[in-house]
C-alpha cells in the first residue's frame, strides 16, 4: 500500500449526500459504493486522446494517456499512475477474489484495481473505471 502521507494536498471530505449530488448515479455507486460500470460501456475505454485523466471527484491528475494502452478488458488500462503519491492501493478480497483495489488518495474515491499482468515496462494494468475518471484533453 502506497503511503497517504505522501501527497501534500489536503484530504477532501464530504458527506455521502454531498457527494450524491455532486455526481451522477453510475459515479457514486463507483467511487462511493466500490461499484464497477459493464465493461466497454464507460465513455473512457476506447479513447485515445492525449491529456491527463483526473478523479471525478475532487479534479486529482490520476493518469497521462501516454501509459494508456488497450488490454482487450472493456475497461481504461494504464501502465502506471501519473504520480505514485497520488494512488492508494488496498487489499481486496471481495466477490471470492484476491485484488489490489485503487483508490484516490485525497478523496478516497474507489477507482477499480490494478493487476500483474500488463505490458513492459511496469508489467502492471491499472484496470480504471471510465466513472471515475474525467479526461483533460491536452
Amino acid at each position: 500500500m502506497l503511503n497517504q502521507d505522501q501527497n501534500t494536498k489536503p484530504p477532501i471530505s464530504k458527506t455521502l449526500a454531498e457527494w450524491r449530488a455532486q455526481l451522477t448515479e453510475i459515479q457514486y455507486v463507483v467511487t462511493r459504493e466500490k461499484g464497477t460500470e459493464r465493461a466497454f460501456t464507460g465513455e473512457y475505454w476506447n479513447c485515445h486522446d492525449d491529456g491527463t485523466y483526473r478523479c471525478i471527484c475532487c479534479g486529482e491528475p490520476l493518469f497521462s494517456a501516454a501509459s494508456k494502452f488497450d488490454s482487450g478488458c472493456g475497461w481504461p488500462s494504464f501502465t502506471a499512475p501519473l504520480d505514485t503519491s497520488g494512488i492508494a492501493e488496498h487489499d481486496d478480497t471481495s466477490h471470492y477474489m484476491r485484488r489490489t483495489e485503487v483508490t484516490c488518495v485525497r478523496c478516497g474515491a474507489h477507482l477499480g484495481h490494478v493487476f500483474p499482468d500488463g505490458p513492459a515496462p511496469t508489467g502492471l494494468r491499472y484496470c480504471i473505471n471510465s466513472a471515475s475518471l474525467q479526461f483533460e484533453k491536452k
